[in-house]
Order: C-alpha cells, then structure tokens, then sequence
C-alpha cells in the first residue's frame, strides 16, 4: 500500500514542477514580447505619454498667452 501512496506523491511532485515550469515559460514569453514591442515602438518613433502631456501643456500656455496678447493690442489700439 506504501508503494500505491508513493507512486501517488511522485505524481504530485511532477504535477507541480510542470505547472512550476510553465509557470516560468509563461512570464519568459511575456518578457520577450514586452521587449520586442517596446523596440517596434521605438523604431517607430512613437511619444511616450509624458511626452506627449508636456507638448500638450505647452500648447495650451501658448494659446492662453496668445488671447492674452491679442487682447492687450485691442485694449491699446482702441
């Protein structure tokens, strides 16, 4: 009956290193396509969000500057 108990355990051991391996395929997998996306992007000259939210910001100073100014030359022409 030991050997029955044995056989069973062994099972369960190899059960778990699998999941224990795939477990490990499965991030190396997400890695790996995490880095190549990132290289995609980047060759594709893509803006990073932080990027693109400081031109945006920018933008919007010089918008708010230029209604400021033009209002300024309309007060003094009048």
């Amino acid at each position: 009956m030991q050997a029955r108990g044995k056989i069973f355990d062994d099972i369960s051991q190899l059960m778990t290193n699998a999941m224990g391996v795939a477990q490990g395929a499965r991030e190396e997998a997400e890695t790996a396509m995490k880095s190549m996306m990132d290289r995609w992007l980047a060759d594709r000259d893509f803006v990073t969000r932080e990027e693109f939210d400081a031109v945006r910001a920018m933008a919007q100073k010089a918008r708010e500057e230029n209604e400021a100014l033009k209002a300024r030359i309309e007060a003094l022409e009048k």
